[in-house]
Order: C-alpha cells, then structure tokens, then sequence
C-alpha cells in the first residue's frame, strides 16, 4: 500500500496543479485548444483508407516467414485475383466470347500492381499444350498465333483446352466460362508505394466488371484485394451510422439533462476528440484500414460516456448552490482520479492488443489507445473550462435538485441489491450466468466458421462469385501450399519427386482435401505422353533421364530457379477454421514421420496457409491478450481504491460479461479471428468505467458516514443515473450496426451492444451486491478521502 501511496502522491499533484492551470488562465487553455484542433482539423481530413497483405497476416509466424523466404519462387501462390469470364448462353467456344476473354486478360496485364510475368489464361503465352506425336513431343500456346475467330481455330481452341490439362483450373468444367488469375505484388510499380487496394479495387470494377459486363457476359472477381475493397466501400456505412449515433445521442442526451449546454457541449469535446485522433494518426503516418474504421465511433463513445459524467457532477455541484466557474472547478477535482483511472484502464486495455502479432490489429491498438489518450484532454481537461462559462443551466439545475430530494426515487428498489438478501439473489443469479457462459463458450471456435469471405455478407456479390468459382471448377479459392525443400538442384531427383507423390497420395484421404498438384503430376503426365499415353506410364520414372525429358517444359510456378523447391498445391472445400486445423495438424504429423535431410515438408503459402497461420497466432494470443487487459486493468484498481475487495467488485462483472459474450458468440457462430477478438478488450476498456464511477461516488458517500444502503441510492440517483444512460444511449448507437452491409461490422454491433448493456447491469446490480457480501465498505483510498476532504476545506472558494 505503501507503493501505491507513492504513485498516488504526483497524480494528486498533478490534479492541484492542473486544477489552478486550468480554472485560472482558462481563456489562453480554449486559445491554445482551438488552435490544436484546426491544425489536426487540416491533418484528419487528409486521412484515407489504408490496407495490407501483409499486415493482415501474422509476419513472424514460421509459416507466414517460410512464404516470405521464397516469396519471389512462389509465384501467385500469395496475393491474387481470380476473374472468371462466364457465358450466360452457350459455351466459351464462340468468337464473341473469346474477343471477350482476350480483352479482359489484356486490360487486366496492365492494372497497377499486377506481376505481369505470371497472369494466365489461356490467352496468355505461359499456358501452352504440349502432346506426344510420332514426330515428338509438339505443343504450343494454347490459343495458336494464328488464331482467327473461325470454326476451325474455335475447334483447335477447344482440343487445346482439353490437351493442356486446364480443363477445372483456367476453364470451367462445363466449359461455360473461363478465369484470369492475376498475382499481385505487394508495391504499385510505378510509385513505389505499398499497394492501395481500395484504388486496384475500384479499378477492377471500372475497368474489368463495368466495362465488359453484358447480358451475355457476366464478370465475377475473387481475392483478398476484392474482399477489402467491398470492405473498404462498405465501411462508408460507418459515416452514416455515426451520424445517426450522434442525433440519437443529442436527443438521449438532452432528454437526461434537460440542458442544451449539457448536451451541446459533450459531444462537440467528443467530437473534438475524435478529430484529434484522426489528425495524430495521420501525421504519424497511419491511415485507416476496414477494421480500425470503427475506433472513431468508439471514441466517440467512450468521449461521451466520461463527458455524461463531468455535466452529472455540475449539475450536482450548481444543485448545491456552486456558480458554474465553481461547480466546474469541484466537478475536475471530483472527476479527476477516477476520470484518469478509468481511461488509463480504457487507454491501457487497448495497448494490449499489441500482444497480438497481427499489424492490422497492432494498429487498431494505436488507433483506439490514442483516441483514449486524447479524450483526457477533450473530456477531462476541455469539457470542465468550457462548462465553467455557462454552467449547465436552471432547468438541468431544478432537475438535479428535484431528483436529489424526491422520497420516491424510481432507483428506490434497486437499493435491495445493497442489502445481504437481495444482493445474496444478484450473486446467485450471476453464478447461474457463470455456468451458462462456461457451458456456453465451451463451443467457441478460432477462425472463420463459414465458406467465402465471412467478412461479407452471405448473399453478397462477392461470396456469390465465390460460390459459384468453387461450383464450376475443379480448383477452389481455398488453397493450401506446402513447401517441399530439397538440396539445390535435387528437385527433379526420383527421390525428391516420389517423395511429394506419396505426399500427394497421402492428402486424398485428408478430409477437405479437394486435389493437389505439383512437379510430379507434370513429370508422370508427360512421361505417359512419352509413351504413346500408355497409363501404365503414368508414373515417376527411376530413371533419371526419363525424369530429365518429362520435364522438358514446367509450367511457371511448380521448381524454383535453382532447383530447390517444389510447391506442393493442395485445393481445399473452404477455409473453415475446422478444415485447416485438422489439415495442419495432420501435415505436420507426416512432416514429422517423414521429413529427411533429402526431403522435408513446410508449410504454408496460399490463402488457407495464411488463414491458417492467422487462426494459430488468435488461438494463443486471446488468452494472453485477456490476462494483460484483466491484469492492467485490476492493477490500475488497486493502485486507486487500495482494496483487493474493491478490485473484485468492479472486474467481476466485467469477466462475467466477457464469458457471457464469447457464450454468444458461439450461439450466433462467430468465430475468434481478426475481426472479433478486438471486441473483447474494446468491451472491458469501456465498460471498466462505469464500475470505477460507481464505486468512487459510492465511497464518496460512505467517507460521508452513510450506510451502503443510503450511499447506494446517493449514488444511483447522481452517477448511477449516468451510467445507466451512457450504457443504454451506446447501445442504443452500436445496434444500428446489424443493418450494416458488412457481416463483420454486424457482428461487432451485436458484441458490443451486448457488452455495453451487460457491463452497464454488472456496475448497477452486481457491483454493489458484492460490496455488500465482501463488507467492501472499509475498503475506501485516502485518494478518495482526500478528495472529499478538499472539497470541504475548499467549500468556500
């Protein structure tokens, strides 16, 4: 207790030091916070969607930095688009369809941030035929130079296809359309600057959906850049609910303090903040990107929910007779530590996000942590000098005044809850929820638990495109690459290549396992065609010569350039979290068993590698990421309230409330993965508030010699009353969000609205329930006597 009086001796400094900073220069503190906040006014407008590959994958997991080190042999096995070109009448094999075709695969060679050298259809040179005459080996492109739009070369495309092997890759299996697989690199080209994907999706719109799309044409466009740019267009959604969120807020807001400053001026600071936030973010070089587009509306609350509470506290203090400068000044000192306290909780929960080895969730960690930092400034600091000028008006006054002396306070029976009997009831109801949400969460899964893009809605164009991709051909969007390492030049070895096909023989019993394909399919394909096609040929040859001439020609993409590497292409059902942890475990087993000095398996490459790689890092980080936020957040308890009782009573409804949330999150199926696992910490960091309000004002109280009883209703008739309508006015804001077209952003206003109302009810019920059982009364910080005792000494400034 000792050290905690140490720490708690340069915050009550800082508070008196501040005080008279503040209260006593105010016109050079509005100057000086109006010049602030044009010059980050000029940087926020400026801020733009920002999104990564790269940063959307966990950059030191071993699969993701077994990707990287042979980033360059791996080529479209990373970051990709697939466009599929598909006849709505007839089939693929008329002129207008392959002009169509053509045109498509040439307009999409030339998009900034395409690797040109590895684009394929069967328009492109790099897909060829090759077949076995009694000349030889012959072959070609598979659409001939002399290509003419007739009968004829309509008949030799088709005998290409089906001589190519391409037949469910670049074409569908009904020959109804064909695709366009289109690497990306990571930098545009021609500025040098990461790729902008909301840009290259907006370009693929123009230039591929919209300008070839017919009533006999239609284009369907897959890949991680098309998923976030629907997200990112998607996401402007948010604009529209936050503005909603603030109407609905203005209203709710004057409806409770019956004061048009009180109102006004609460979410002019909150917005203020979020303006701060956005200009630091960019002049520190962030941007926003689809995940991170939401902390603006989250500062935004917490902003609202701490400033409710400095207009309760002046309203209070005028009710007492106080000037508003007066009021004002007892409202900073009275709000101030466990102001403070609460939003280093909110600031301090979010920073540990960064346990979380993922960029994109590290920078929704900067972004919400600074949005915090600055909501000190704007709702602490800014929101108390402002009031200080006009107060919060005669009619919010005689409201207060008539609340605080009314003898049939609608918060009447919720002072049972801070009896022995009632709050004996709260606590077993809350072991009851205990055991729900214990039996509840056990169901919770890591990843995605849906086919297509989860992110999206079901019936969205994209998953739709999707859908009917995995439908029509024999290759899906899901895949899986392991890496076959051999010594350099030891590729096309019997050893090494027989090694990849019992690999390959192996995975058909793999449960999700649609195909694969590598070197040795090539090697055995065309050393059947070396014998007039004989199936009894269709095998990997010992003989090394043999070997030598069936790989004659390998299709970029199957070797390395120096021969060390064979990739090993696994097509998945879909990208469920089940799928690619059963698939990983099971490779890793045969890795294990038969990995040598010649030969050995690493994973993982493609889209499902990442995913899978991603699913890992989540798996182990959320529970790492829960004990810091719990942690910090209960350390910072301590140090306030000097009371392990005291830290109990306000973290014990925010654990039941998170235990309660992943129980729904597995009712409504939604797994732990980038999107969600946010919404946790951000549920904490908010809802610890209302439970450090609660518990300073009712210690205030019980400093004043009140029973709990008393202190309690005390306390619901001021702080409790602004609690309860933060938690109701954020739900309220956050609910919007199921009407969003973005499933993620829907699922995030489901958690959260959940969350705000059942911390909202943990602080109002549970709180004082267990303070009662623990006899928590005695646990009351000199901080707090301090505070109080200043304002009496100080009642006549």
């Amino acid at each position: 207790m000792k050290i905690a009086s140490l720490l708690l001796a340069p915050i009550k400094l800082s508070e008196q030091i501040l005080e008279r900073l503040l209260f006593e220069r105010r016109v050079p503190v509005l100057f000086v916070f109006a010049a602030v906040t044009l010059w980050l006014l000029s940087q926020a407008v400026q801020i733009r969607p920002d999104a990564s590959f790269v940063k959307m994958i966990p950059s030191s997991h071993p699969y993701v930095e077994n990707y990287l080190t042979y980033r360059d042999d791996l080529s479209g096995l990373g970051n990709s688009l697939r466009v599929v070109v598909q006849a709505e009448q007839g089939d693929i094999f008329t002129a207008e369809f392959q002009n169509t075709l053509k045109q498509v695969t040439d307009e999409a060679f030339y998009i900034p941030g395409v690797d040109r050298s590895a684009v394929k259809s069967i328009w492109t040179p790099n897909v060829r035929w090759t077949e076995v005459t009694e000349q030889g080996f012959v072959g070609g492109p598979v659409i001939p130079a002399d290509y003419d739009d007739s009968e004829q070369a309509l008949n030799n495309v088709r005998t290409n296809i089906l001589r190519s092997g391409q037949v469910g890759i670049l074409v569908a299996n009904d020959f109804r359309s064909a695709m366009v697989q289109v690497p990306l690199l990571d930098k545009d080209p021609e500025t040098g600057e990461k790729l902008n994907y909301q840009s290259l999706s907006s370009k693929v719109e123009t230039l591929l959906r919209d300008k070839y799309q017919t009533d006999a044409v239609t284009i369907r466009i897959t890949g991680f850049a098309k998923i976030v740019g629907d997200l990112i267009d998607g996401a402007r959604s948010v604009a529209l609910f936050f503005a909603i969120a603030i109407v609905v807020t203005l209203i709710l807001l004057y409806l409770y303090s019956g004061s048009e400053s009180g109102t006004l001026i609460p979410i002019a600071c909150s917005l203020v903040a979020v303006i701060w936030q956005l200009g630091l973010l960019k002049a520190l070089g962030y941007g926003l990107d689809p995940y991170s587009m939401l902390v603006p509306f989250l500062v935004f609350a917490i902003g609202v929910s701490h400033g409710v509470q400095v207009v309760n506290t002046v309203r209070l203090e005028q009710s007492l007779g106080a000037e508003p400068w007066l009021a004002a000044r007892r409202a900073f000192r009275a709000i101030y530590i466990p102001g403070l306290t609460a939003l280093l909780s909110d600031g301090l929960g979010f920073v540990t996000l960064m346990v979380i080895d993922i960029q994109v969730i590290k920078d929704l960690a900067v972004a919400a942590s600074m949005g915090v930092a600055v909501i000190v400034l704007t709702n602490l600091f800014l929101l108390p000098v402002l009031l200080s000028f006009i107060g919060v008006g005669n009619k919010a006054v005689a409201r207060m005044e008539k609340s605080q002396n009314s003898d049939t306070s609608m918060w009447q029976p919720m002072t049972f809850f801070a009896t022995k009997r009632g709050a004996s009831i709260a606590v077993v109801v809350a072991l009851v929820a205990l055991g729900v949400g214990l039996w509840g969460s056990k169901d919770l899964r890591i990843g995605d638990l849906d086919a297509g893009a989860p992110e999206l809605r079901a019936d969205s164009r994209y998953n739709l495109d999707n859908a009917f991709i995995s439908e029509n051909y024999s290759t899906s969007s899901d895949i899986f690459v392991v890496m076959a390492i051999t010594p350099t030049q030891a590729c096309t070895s019997y050893q090494s290549l027989a090694g990849v096909e019992r690999f390959q023989q192996f995975l058909t019993g793999v449960p999700g396992v649609q195909s694969s394909i590598s070197l040795a399919d090539v090697s055995k394909r065309v050393t059947a065609g070396l014998n007039e096609g004989n199936l009894k040929w269709r095998t990997i040859s010992r003989n090394q010569y043999v070997i030598n001439a069936s790989l004659g020609y390998v299709p970029a993409g199957f070797m390395n350039s120096d021969c060390s590497l064979l990739p090993v292409i696994i097509f998945l059902d879909d990208h469920k979290a089940e799928t690619l942890s059963q698939l990983t475990h099971i490779i890793d087993d045969y890795a294990m068993a038969n990995n040598t000095d010649e030969l050995r398996f690493e994973m993982a490459a493609g889209n499902s590698g990442f995913e899978a790689a991603t699913n890992q890092v989540i798996e182990t980080a959320q529970y790492d990421m829960l004990a810091w936020v719990y942690g910090v957040v209960s350390l910072l308890c301590l140090l306030t309230f000097r009371s392990i009782k005291t830290v109990f009573c306000i973290i014990a409804p925010l654990a039941l409330t998170s235990l309660l949330c992943q129980a729904l999150m597995a009712w409504l199926g939604i797994g732990v993965k980038v999107a969600t696992l946010p919404v946790i910490a951000l549920g904490v960091g908010i809802g610890v508030d209302y439970g450090i309000y609660i518990y300073s004002r009712l210690n205030t109280y019980l400093v004043e010699g009140m029973s709990l009883k008393d202190a309690y209703l005390a306390t619901l008739k001021t702080t409790g009353s602004s609690v309860a309508f933060t938690g109701l006015t954020l739900a309220t804001g956050v609910v919007l969000w199921v009407l969003s077209p973005i499933k993620f952003q829907a699922d995030m206003g489901i958690l959260l609205t959940f969350m705000f109302l059942w911390n909202m009810l943990g602080a109002l019920v549970l709180l004082p329930a267990l303070a009662c059982l623990l006899n928590a009364r005695s646990a009351v910080t000199s901080a707090i006597k301090d505070g109080y005792q200043d304002s009496q000494d100080k009642g006549a400034l």
